[in-house]
């Protein structure tokens, strides 16, 4: 009894946007609590409803002061707001090490604002492992807005790019020459570039490289559009939400939206899968066979073949 009650707690604390309940929802995902399947059964959410907006780039470029500044447009529509700030884990401990940015402070007692600092926890693409799932619990509690602020990793195959619906990729003049900034996977997965502290020296020539770039790309596709900011100063921060704007009718026009959607939902299903196979493969028998191979002297272990198919055996 005591269980369904603390579930449709939390539900009814989601639907009213009540912080309390979310940062709850949020932490039986992250920990992958007893409720969790529970919780996740009961968000009925299309994930299409929320504006979903991926920010991300090399550390230093300034991507929470965007995030900071887009927050205010948006509030000052009366939009409401999740930022979700995907920080390093602790090698230690897998927790955020940053925490909540201090800087997102002018916030705090905004009720329709929300943020949350999530541990990447070792996820090479940036993006904390159940980070769909968090979202659905963000969008069930009604957000317009949600900001995925990523670890600013620099790799291939970020799966930002999964989990939005535009993906912004925050550079700054001191980003590099050419090569470089053809080398950075992050330069793949832009809808928007974003040239921040356009104020420094070498920053037209950071544009004239974008520039060029875009020169190839598919014209019967989406085009990035390159937007120069100061963010600090608010310069430019109107431009970018503008283009915002223009990238999301393009996704409801081309049903681009629909796929990404279709491809979040495929992704989920899959992850699901993993999850359930590996907990219940998993067994004591199992575990005490693979600990006793690794117990041994190197050279007297099984091949790792043998040793899959001994445990499958088992």
């Amino acid at each position: 009894m005591c269980f369904y009650i603390v579930i449709n707690d939390i539900l009814k604390g989601l639907k009213n946007q009540e912080h309390k309940y979310i940062a709850q929802a949020i932490s039986i995902v992250e920990n992958n609590s007893s409720l969790n399947k529970n919780l996740l059964l009961n968000l009925k959410t299309s994930s299409m409803e929320s504006i979903k907006i991926g920010i991300t780039g090399p550390p230093g470029a300034g991507k929470s002061s965007i995030t900071n500044q887009l927050i205010k447009k948006y509030r000052f529509e009366d939009k409401s707001v999740c930022a979700l700030l995907v920080d390093p884990s602790s090698p230690f401990t897998k927790g955020a090490v940053l925490g909540d940015r201090i800087r997102m402070r002018d916030f705090y007692n905004d009720s329709k604002v929300f943020i949350r600092s999530i541990a990447s926890r070792g996820s090479k693409g940036g993006l904390a492992e159940n980070i769909d799932y968090i979202s659905d619990i963000v969008e069930f509690s009604g957000f317009d807005v949600i900001i995925y602020e990523t670890v600013g990793v620099g790799q291939v195959e970020l799966d930002v790019v999964d989990s939005v619906d535009t993906t912004i990729v925050v550079l700054v003049p001191e980003s590099g020459d050419d090569i470089q900034v053809m080398k950075a996977g992050l330069i793949e997965i832009a809808d928007i570039y974003v040239i921040n502290k356009y104020d420094r020296k070498d920053s037209d020539k950071l544009f004239l490289t974008l520039t060029n770039m875009l020169q190839l790309a598919d014209k019967d596709k989406w085009i990035p559009k390159i937007v120069k900011t100061v963010a600090i100063n608010d310069i430019g921060i109107d431009s970018l939400k503008d283009e915002l704007a223009i990238h999301r009718k393009h996704l409801i026009k081309s049903n681009k939206g629909l796929d990404k959607y279709n491809d979040r939902f495929i992704k989920k299903i899959k992850h699901r899968l993993i999850s359930d196979f590996e907990n219940s493969f998993w067994n004591k028998k199992r575990y005490e066979f693979l600990n006793s191979e690794i117990e041994k002297d190197i050279n007297d272990r099984l091949d790792i073949d043998s040793i899959i198919n001994k445990i499958k055996s088992i």
